[in-house]
């Protein structure tokens, strides 16, 4: 038995739509759910979990309409049916509220409720209920978003129990959506169907949202990898035919003055070892690891800046390690290649912060710490930030 418990990030911002879904969801559980009660309809027992005047708002291939399409998906049959679905929400719903904000998080997830309806009414003949299919489409999204975060998942059988690391993109793809929902399709009463086609729909829809430039991409996520792997094959299919996929014309013979010096090709080998290195720690959440090859990276070359994420982890865990100038420098540097990234405040509100109490340089403090507030949107982040300016000032 696999069950994945958290994932190796966290949302920039209070996820007040996911928890407000989550909150209707139980709601809704609580007023509708009765535990199997047999009921006597046109002179019929009929039983059924939820409470009668309930019924009338699953989703019935047999009997469509277009308001159930959207009901269905805040019925449950059971407590395990209403805490696993809410389970899986929360888990991987955070993050992706956080990335499309909140009403682009509550309109995808209702369209996912939708397609995920829609997958089952085209396939099957039963009544159904239950939010999986809006899940499937945000744990969709979720892989889209953020594929090479890194999921703990417990294990066990029989008397193994323990912990895995796996990353997103694996274990989304291959066992909550093949292995899952195509190869062990063996559950009673589960809508495989209304599954795939969240997953479906949650996966292509969010891939577009990235490609037309409506949500801003990372730089980690599935679209950026697809276009990485896409450059590279067209450059690996130009340069096998002798010609530079640059200029279109067939490569020069290097000249003796542009081969480099043995000192140069060392460093440039240590340098690209340390990034590789770098990447390798982030990507398994070791980011003490990733933090000390940083530090000796920007030893051998001064110049280098790692990834974005990367670099805001590794200034976040540079502060987290007391090692306040070092982390002062990471943001800095961060704020000078990354000023256009989207939490742009946050990084501004840190760097203030470790200024301000740490490294008592006011000045520069007031100049981030004023530069945050006008951005800031968080009350409980806004508050912080004056506080701290009061503190300066006075």
């Amino acid at each position: 038995m696999l069950l994945p418990i958290r994932t190796s990030i966290r949302p920039w911002r209070t996820p007040y739509a996911n928890y407000a879904i989550i909150a209707i969801n139980v709601i809704v559980f609580l007023l509708t759910y009765t535990g199997p009660t047999r009921y006597v309809v046109n002179g019929e027992f009929v039983v059924t979990a939820l409470r009668l005047w309930a019924d009338r708002f699953m989703l019935d291939p047999d009997h469509l309409r277009i308001q159930d399409f959207i009901t269905y998906a805040f019925l449950h049959g059971s407590f395990m049916h209403i805490i696993g679905n809410m389970f899986f929400l929360y888990l991987f719903g955070n993050n992706v509220n956080d990335k499309l904000g909140s009403i682009g998080y509550i309109c995808f997830y209702l369209a996912g409720a939708v397609f995920g309806g829609i997958g089952h009414a085209l396939v099957g003949d039963a009544p159904v209920i239950g939010a999986s299919g809006a899940v499937a489409a945000v744990t969709g999204a979720y892989l889209v978003l953020f594929p090479q975060t890194v999921i703990t998942v417990l294990y066990w059988l029989f008397f193994f129990i323990g912990t895995l690391e796996v990353s997103a993109i694996y274990f989304i793809a291959f066992k909550m959506i093949i292995l899952d929902n195509v190869i062990a399709r063996i559950t009673p009463n589960v809508a495989y169907d209304a599954h795939l086609a969240g997953y479906a729909y949650g996966i292509l829809a969010t891939v577009g949202l990235l490609a037309a430039g409506l949500v801003k991409t990372s730089g980690f996520d599935l679209w950026t990898m697809l276009k990485q792997w896409n450059r590279r094959r067209r450059y690996r299919d130009g340069v096998s035919t002798g010609f530079d996929p640059f200029t279109g014309q067939t490569a020069k013979p290097v000249k003796a003055e542009e081969i480099k010096s043995p000192e140069q090709k060392e460093l440039e080998d240590k340098v690209r070892r340390l990034r590789t290195e770098i990447g390798s720690r982030i990507t398994q959440r070791n980011l003490s690891a990733a933090t000390q090859l940083y530090l000796e990276l920007i030893e051998v070359d001064p110049t280098q800046v790692p990834p974005r994420q990367y670099l805001l982890d590794i200034a976040n865990q540079l502060a987290s390690e007391n090692k306040h100038a070092d982390s002062a420098e990471a943001y800095e540097k961060f704020l000078a290649r990354y000023s256009t990234y989207e939490y742009v405040e946050q990084v501004e509100l840190m760097l203030g912060i470790v200024y301000a109490r740490y490294l008592k340089k006011q000045e520069l403090a007031i100049k981030h710490l004023e530069t945050a507030a006008k951005k800031l949107t968080d009350p409980g982040q806004i508050k912080l930030c004056k506080e701290e300016l009061a503190k300066i000032k006075h």
